[in-house]
């Protein structure tokens, strides 16, 4: 945290307008489910979905109804813990080292943390896996995560399949029986017990209901039927809202509910609740009205539910707000509710949204809000972006919608309105430039740092990357390499494997349900240091040693066969060893 650092501030009362002030600061606890769209409650119409508990909070709180967020999953968090567009943090993908939230940010987590909060998280953190990117490095004192964007994704631990999995709990492994979904919310719900007689934030962004789609069957049983797309989709999210029950009681009997800020929302639009075709018109299942889904620039792709629920401080009652709002606009908007301290302004994208949540400031002003989707190494202008008003959607540059009066996007009226389109552009562009200014920087993973050792993961190398277990486990080639930050000079060792420590496996050899490759020879370039290495049939993983001077650099691994097949390791462990 360099651009920012707060005092401590014990005593802090918060004060919004019209509310009584209390003793303490309020309780903040930000719950985000992943992959589920806006059709994906029974209280937003979903026809045969029943989501009781979150209908409940919907109905005690107030709504945000054009609320918006990135199209994909690590780029939405960037932006709603920053305040800051996610392609100006150097968030613009889910893989390849892109979903790595620079060191320099300022995260709600520290913002809180500095304030006297205690903070904690749980679930899917996905901005990186290593120092200096880690929750427990970005504010988060209590910490229970899985590797990478989902369960069982290349990063996490070996063999997790969202029950009886092993996850990192303050930064060491660590078993835990159970759902994933429910040992979230158990984790959680302990924390918030613990800290009880103080203020908190606690962050619960579970991975569910993202791929792959695995539940007990009791949950998806109900959704086999006609109509529904995917039964063990609308599955996960019946047990994420019978947990969401289970917490919201939970906080009622400590009696917490007055003074505790709860916020509802989720990452980015469907991704299996509607079978949309290239358009994104919807051909199957229910998206409530919208087109598009997940990764696309249409309403389906980025608009999502934001409940936010607050009793002592006004914030109830079942009130609808149509403004336009976005994931930037949370952290600026928690600091003034919940009277923070900063020592400097962070060059926020986002405003605060205090006088249009209690009522008291209802000019929101008119702005344009801009969106990209990259998902590839190197940003491209204009790809897949939009351009946001209250009343039109600038889409790729090309085509023009009027929401207000066709909230389907339906029709295409950029020929009837090209004064419009220019100023969309001119606003697009402008974004453009400033948000693109350090396009051209890696966000360096630490080694032999206060992380050490460092497990590099193929999800993490630039280039052609690998980022799922299924395809470790099939042998696909991962090639290019890992941006690394040298802390510290000395002789660092690196172990080169193919599977992960824990698994066992060798590097010529198969696990359960893997391919075998006869791999005969190991080499590493570190910066302009080379050395290679023959492998043997037993080795799980070669170690190959070199000094090196502190700074950023690149890593890049080879594992080679006598027929010439060549790739990066999968996983790669560095540890500084000596002087």
């Amino acid at each position: 945290m360099k651009r920012l650092l707060a005092a401590l501030f014990a005593g802090l009362a918060c004060i919004a307008s019209g509310a009584q002030e209390t003793r303490r600061p309020p309780n903040v606890i930000l719950v985000m489910s992943d992959d589920q769209g806006y059709g994906e409650l029974s209280c937003h119409g979903n026809p045969i979905l029943k989501t009781p508990h979150l209908d409940a909070l919907h109905e005690e709180s107030v709504r945000l109804t054009d609320f918006h967020v990135d199209p994909t999953c690590s780029p939405t968090r960037s932006a709603l813990l920053t305040g800051r567009y996610s392609i100006r943090t150097g968030v613009w993908h889910t893989i390849m080292g892109r979903s790595i939230l620079r060191r320099d940010e300022t995260t709600m987590a520290q913002v809180f943390q500095a304030n006297g909060y205690r903070t904690g998280m749980w679930g899917k953190w996905h901005l990186g896996d290593n120092y200096p990117y880690r929750p427990q490095d970005r504010g988060f004192e209590e910490t229970l995560i899985h590797g990478g964007g989902g369960v069982g994704q290349a990063p996490d631990f070996w063999g997790n399949d969202y029950a009886g999995d092993t996850y990192m709990h303050n930064g060491a492994p660590e078993a835990h029986t159970g759902y994933c979904t429910d040992v979230w919310f158990d984790a959680a719900l302990r924390f918030i017990e613990k800290n009880a007689d103080r203020p908190f934030f606690a962050y619960l962004p579970t991975n569910a209901p993202h791929a792959p789609y695995i539940v007990p069957e009791q949950y998806a049983a109900p959704y086999r039927q006609d109509g529904v797309v995917q039964p063990e989709f609308y599955g996960m999210i019946a047990n994420f809202d019978e947990n969401m029950g289970k917490l919201l009681q939970r906080i009622d009997e400590l009696g917490l509910r007055e003074n505790t800020i709860v916020i509802y929302m989720t990452d980015n639009g469907s991704a299996a609740g509607a079978n949309v075709d290239k358009d994104g018109f919807v051909r199957a299942g229910y998206n409530a009205g919208m087109r598009g889904k997940k990764g696309m620039p249409y309403e389906g792709g980025h608009r999502v539910p934001f409940f936010i629920r607050w009793p002592g401080g006004g914030l109830e009652g079942g009130r609808d707000i149509d403004r336009l709002t976005a994931h930037i606009d949370l952290l600026p908007t928690l600091i003034e509710l919940c009277g923070l301290k900063l020592d400097e302004t962070p060059g926020f994208d986002g405003r605060s949204m205090r006088g249009l949540l209690t009522g008291t400031d209802t000019a929101w002003p008119e702005r344009t809000l801009c969106n990209d989707q990259q998902r590839i190494e190197h940003p491209e202008k204009g790809r897949n972006g939009v351009a946001m008003t209250q009343q039109w959607r600038l889409v790729n540059g090309k085509q023009l919608f009027d929401v207000e009066s066709d909230p389907g996007q339906q029709h295409d009226v950029s020929g009837e309105h090209p004064d419009v389109v220019a100023r969309l552009q001119s606003d697009f562009d402008q974004w453009w430039d400033s948000v693109s200014q350090r396009f051209g920087e890696y966000n360096p993973i630490t080694i032999g740092g206060p992380e050490n050792p460092t497990r590099l993961g193929s999800m993490y190398i630039h280039g052609d990357p690998i980022w799922d277990q299924d395809q470790v486990l099939a042998g696909r080639p991962a090639n290019g390499f890992w941006a690394i930050d040298v802390a510290r000079p000395g002789t660092y060792r690196f172990a080169l494997r193919r599977w992960p420590a824990e698994s066992g496996g060798t590097l010529q050899g198969a696990v359960p349900g893997g391919k075998a490759i006869p791999f005969t020879t190991a080499k590493i370039r570190v910066g302009e240091t080379e050395q290679t290495i023959a492998i043997t049939p037993d080795n799980t993983a070669v170690l190959l040693e070199l000094p090196l001077e502190p700074g950023e650099t690149r890593l890049q691994t080879w594992l080679e066969t006598q027929d010439g097949q060549s790739q990066s390791a999968y996983y790669v462990y560095a540890e500084r060893v000596g002087e």
